[in-house]
């Protein structure tokens, strides 16, 4: 029960971050930068008297139908509570911190700190196994139905929309939101590597017996033996393969400073893994 409070409330703050940067930065710049948040953005321009929270809340609602229609029910209870909790951060903030004009006239500086808030929000949401909906439900259906990978589904419909606020706001906001489409994409997956900052670790020691033992009953942590021949001398090898976290792996590393100096260590950072004490599957 602690776990899902903690995951429900890093939820709450991801999806207000990203409501900080549609709020604050993004909407007194008219930068559509993708996504719900962006296609609500160019439409607040076509229809002023609705609130940008209301037009995001009427616009995952129409996203929610249709994607039901064409896909069925695949969608999480929390991406759907992260979309609309969205919607009604943003329409508070409006209610309460009106914003009259932009923070500042370097509507570049502003960019970057506001994708940087809103992607590390974005970022910790995925964590928690969901999203903010929106274009990820046209990537699915276009993935369903015209085999278009999700990932470049979603960035091809947030670049239609940063490029189709060219006609709205002119070209020189169209490039900025285009740029920070880009810039969001590479701030989520720079934040989501250090929340799974996990390294594959490839131990070769003449003391292995004593690495075993410290891998399994000191870190907690299984490991895999292979048993390999040296190249140059034909000597027989265990070859100790294993999953550590950043902070586990500072231990071994003192560890083996201790116990062989001339052990033959390898590391891979790793961008995902699935099954057993990692993520699941589906």
């Amino acid at each position: 029960m602690l776990k899902k409070l903690w995951s429900f409330l890093l939820m709450n703050i991801g999806a207000l971050a990203v409501a900080v940067n549609v709020h604050f930065f993004l909407s007194p710049n008219d930068l559509a930068t993708g996504g719900v948040s962006g296609l609500s953005i160019v439409m607040n321009k076509v229809l002023p008297d609705l609130s940008l929270g209301l037009i995001m809340l009427i616009l995952n609602i129409i996203l929610f139908v249709v994607g039901i229609i064409f896909l069925g029910f695949q969608f999480g209870a929390k991406t759907i509570y992260a979309s609309f909790a969205l919607s009604f951060m943003v329409w508070g903030l409006e209610a309460y911190f009106p914003m009259q004009e932009a923070l500042s006239n370097d509507i570049l500086i502003q960019l970057i700190i506001g994708q940087i808030i809103a992607a590390s929000g974005m970022a910790i949401v995925f964590h928690q196994g969901a999203s903010t909906g929106g274009t990820d439900i046209i990537a699915m259906i276009l993935h369903k139905y015209f085999s278009v990978d999700v990932g470049k589904g979603v960035l091809f419909s947030d670049i239609a929309i940063a490029v189709s606020s060219i006609f709205i706001f002119g070209p020189a906001v169209g490039m900025y939101a285009f740029f920070g489409v880009i810039l969001n994409g590479l701030v989520i997956d720079y934040t989501l590597q250090q929340f799974d900052n996990n390294k594959e670790i490839v131990i070769i020691s003449q003391e292995s017996e004593q690495v075993r033992n410290f891998i399994v009953h000191q870190l907690g942590r299984g490991a895999t033996i292979h048993h390999a021949k040296g190249a140059f001398n034909q000597e027989d090898k265990e070859v100790i393969t294993t999953i550590l976290n950043r902070k586990d792996y500072t231990r071994l590393k003192r560890y083996m400073t201790d116990v062989d100096r001339r052990a033959f260590i390898t590391v891979h950072s790793m961008n995902e893994i699935l099954g057993q004490n990692f993520k699941r599957l589906a």
